[in-house]
């Protein structure tokens, strides 16, 4: 974590300084989204279109309980970034130990509950019909494995905080490609049908879990003994405060599948479903580059911020937008001319393929005007102001997305559906850009002001 590194967040060309932060986060997320669009297409290929909406059933239930690694390694490191900056090791290793025992605590007591409920959570989800039994075989078998899943995405997190990119990178590459590999060896050559999906998952996140243990054990400065397990009040209020805008939305993501799972199933059946999984893993997938940018602009953002320095903050708004603007555009035109020949790598099944294409170019029609909220809502959370940060996260699918989508097909069927997607990013669009062309009129002045006089920059 050099400082030299961080003092150039406050000098280098705000445009080059975009692109070095956003290329190493857009791989991150290229190599995870990747795994999971590759997974699908094995899965639907050599198994069937009911696995793929079996898969996507157990999908939310199994993120969610993971992603409270992710809100504590998130919430933690932004402690340990600090501790480690102001040279306090000590309370650096501290809130790593009570970040383990955190992580491990939520996440078996999840599972646990998860196994003695899986009946009745999987129709919840959507898993009825065809789809029950394939999907309680996989959501058994991976919900054993997400408590490696969760310590290994805190592990990772604070990997980066140590400054050690790379590593955290290897991290993420790790589970990828065994998953890929043993996908391959469970499904295709052992023929273990949902149950080899299952394993492949969760064995690859035990391996990532191995490289991040022996990460920590072997190249860590965060040497850690019993006592550091021990949870601290102030500590445990810090991880959570920091880490809740992670778990809100993971939470609101999960809600969503829940109630997409069940309304298309009751307006289509398992096929419906299975168009829905689809579109969800491009969504994951297509728009990396954006969301690699999003996590770029923050540490250029929040640091311009605390030195005061409006102008590249207002600056570095200004690049972040048209530049994750383009990319959504790239990414709208792909989907608009090839949603076709995407669909069919997918499956085999006509009705799906039929069905798709239409469905996925509404839900993306409104790509390319979502970088405003992205960096809208991230800007606010890289500036510290974690209540606007939380409701400007939560307003595309919290607060617009879910009220349309339980509205719309009682009026236009499954159509109504899809054409909540781009309601909803437009909406939430149009109050993001609000908010902070606010923030920059009253707070980026005044070297912003003289430099923009009286333009936003939206």
């Amino acid at each position: 974590m050099a400082r030299l590194d961080a003092a150039a967040l406050g000098s280098e060309p705000v445009g080059k300084l975009l692109i070095k932060q956003a290329v190493p986060a857009s791989i991150g997320i290229l190599v995870m989204s990747l795994n999971i669009l590759v997974d699908t297409i094995f899965v639907g290929n050599w198994i069937g279109s009911i696995a793929i909406a079996a898969i996507n059933v157990v999908l939310p239930i199994s993120f969610f309980i993971a992603a409270l690694g992710m809100a504590i390694g998130i919430g933690g490191s932004s402690v340990i970034s600090r501790a480690l900056g102001g040279d306090d090791k000590e309370k650096a290793r501290r809130t790593f130990g009570n970040q383990i025992t955190l992580t491990i605590l939520l996440t078996v007591t999840m599972v646990t509950l998860g196994l003695i409920y899986v009946d009745s959570l999987i129709p919840t989800f959507g898993g009825k019909g065809d789809i029950f039994d394939p999907a309680k075989i996989y959501y058994t078998i991976v919900l054993y494995g997400v408590p490696f899943l969760a310590l290994s995405m805190m592990g990772n997190t604070v990997i980066r905080a140590e400054g050690k990119p790379k590593f955290a990178m290897v991290a993420m590459i790790i589970p990828s490609v065994t998953n890929l590999f043993l996908d391959y060896l469970f499904i295709n050559v052992m023929d273990m049908g949902i149950q080899g999906a299952a394993w492949a998952t969760t064995i690859s996140f035990i391996f990532s879990f191995s490289y991040v243990l022996w990460f920590f054990l072997t190249r860590s400065e965060l040497s850690i003994n019993l006592g550091h397990f021990e949870f601290k009040w102030p500590i445990l209020k810090e991880i959570s405060s920091l880490g809740f805008v992670t778990l809100a939305r993971q939470a609101v993501v999960s809600i969503t599948y829940l109630l997409m799972n069940n309304i298309l199933f009751d307006l289509g059946g398992e096929d419906s479903v299975t168009v829905y999984a689809i579109i969800g893993r491009m969504l994951m997938f297509a728009l990396f580059p954006v969301f690699g940018m999003t996590q770029g602009f923050l540490p250029i953002a929040g640091f311009n911020y605390g030195a005061q320095n409006w102008q590249r903050v207002r600056k570095s708004i200004n690049r972040a937008v048209i530049y994750a603007s383009a990319l959504a555009l790239l990414v709208f035109a792909g989907i608009q001319i090839f949603a076709e020949e995407i669909v069919m790598v997918f499956t085999t099944n006509q009705k799906v393929i039929a069905e798709t294409p239409s469905a996925m170019r509404w839900v993306f029609a409104a790509t390319p005007v979502i970088a405003v909220q992205l960096i809208g809502s991230a800007y606010f959370q890289a500036i510290g102001r974690a209540v606007p940060a939380l409701l400007l996260t939560l307003s595309r699918q919290g607060f617009i997305f879910i009220p349309l989508v339980l509205i719309l097909p009682q009026y236009l069927g499954e159509i109504g559906v899809w054409v909540s997607f781009p309601l909803a990013d437009v909406l939430s669009t149009l109050v993001t850009a609000w908010f902070l062309n606010k923030e920059i009129r009253l707070k980026l002045k005044p070297a912003a002001v003289k430099t923009f006089p009286k333009k936003g920059i939206l």
